[in-house]
């Protein structure tokens, strides 16, 4: 779903900064503000970037970055031996490419996917983007990083937005 100025407002709380390049909201905490959002291949001063799937979510991010701190991308890794998962994990990083490709086409990060796909695990924030963006079963690292992670939004949102003015 297109990213409203409210949305907009909530990504640039989260990251702290103004958000760039937004295409649209990719996944929805149960807060109901945005923690995933799509990204336009270029940003908007030129600059490639391969990354489709962004979090924004503080809460999600630091849960992963414990995650990542304990070496599970060792284990993770390790996984790519199994034929299955590595056959999955390179439909993941094809799936992830097609969907940047559809917002539009970059030439200098062409064949390029984000999160180490196909052959590495490099970061877990990107493929447990993707892993809530697409749903079940479209990245394997992802879906398992997620299942190690505590709900992120049962604490309520992660920021606080101001109220709209009466009128607005």
């Amino acid at each position: 779903m297109p990213a409203s100025p409210e949305d907009l407002a909530a990504v640039s709380a989260q990251l702290g900064r103004h958000a760039r390049g937004v295409h649209e909201v990719a996944h929805r905490c149960p807060c109901g503000l945005p923690d995933v959002v799509s990204t336009e291949p270029r940003l908007p001063d030129g600059t490639p970037f391969p990354t489709v799937y962004y979090l924004t979510c503080p809460r999600a991010t630091g849960a992963i970055g414990t995650l990542e701190a304990t070496g599970r991308m060792r284990e993770f890794e390790a996984l790519l031996n199994e034929p299955e998962i590595a056959a999955a994990y390179h439909r993941a990083h094809e799936a992830y490419i097609a969907d940047r490709e559809a917002l539009g086409q970059v030439p200098e990060i062409a064949g390029i996917s984000a999160g180490g796909m196909p052959s590495r695990v490099k970061c877990l924030h990107v493929l447990v983007a993707h892993a809530l963006a697409a749903g079940p079963g479209v990245n394997p690292i992802g879906d398992r990083a997620l299942e190690l992670l505590p709900e992120w939004g049962a604490a309520g949102c992660c920021v606080s937005l101001p109220e709209p003015e009466e009128g607005a």
